[in-house]
């Protein structure tokens, strides 16, 4: 699962988890706040961990940590696209939601990674799906009729 912040990528991914019957894996989950670069390699191991199995669904972008560990073992690519307003806005009010990691005093470097995506990240997770992932089915998700689609397709399947 892959797009902006905002974009919706996480209840996708539980929901797409659900419907399958696969375990979701949550990569905002296992990558600390308080984590820096020394700790990218406890944070590779413990996605080879979480990826071992024969099924799974991954949500989050880390394009150039972890392509390389997820792409060889992935079918499937879906990236979610939505408006920059609506990632900022998503993005803006799931700071006030309860237990939400997300913290209002971070919400300014969250816009500005929102606001950059398409120049900054964009490039660096198709150049990193380009490198890993060549062969791997893509699809993109562009509005809500289409992930419900998706996602009553997957529940029949």
């Amino acid at each position: 699962m892959l797009g902006c912040a905002g974009a919706g990528k996480t209840t996708f991914a539980r929901a797409l988890a659900e419907a399958i019957n696969a375990p979701a894996v949550i990569l905002d989950d296992i990558w600390r706040p308080e984590w820096g670069p020394d700790d990218l390699e406890r944070f590779r191991r413990l996605l080879r961990e979480a990826h071992a199995g024969d099924r799974w669904v991954s949500d989050g972008n880390f394009a150039v940590a972890s392509f390389d560990l997820r792409l060889p073992r992935a079918d499937l690519v879906v990236w979610l696209e939505r408006p920059r307003w609506l990632c900022l806005w998503r993005a803006s009010m799931r700071v006030f939601r309860s237990g939400e990691p997300h913290q209002l005093k971070d919400l300014r470097t969250v816009w500005a990674f929102i606001w950059s995506f398409d120049r900054i990240n964009r490039p660096r997770i198709k150049a990193q799906l380009v490198a890993h992932g060549p062969a791997v089915l893509r699809i993109h998700l562009t509005d809500d009729r289409q992930t419900r689609a998706f996602l009553e397709d997957a529940r029949r399947a």
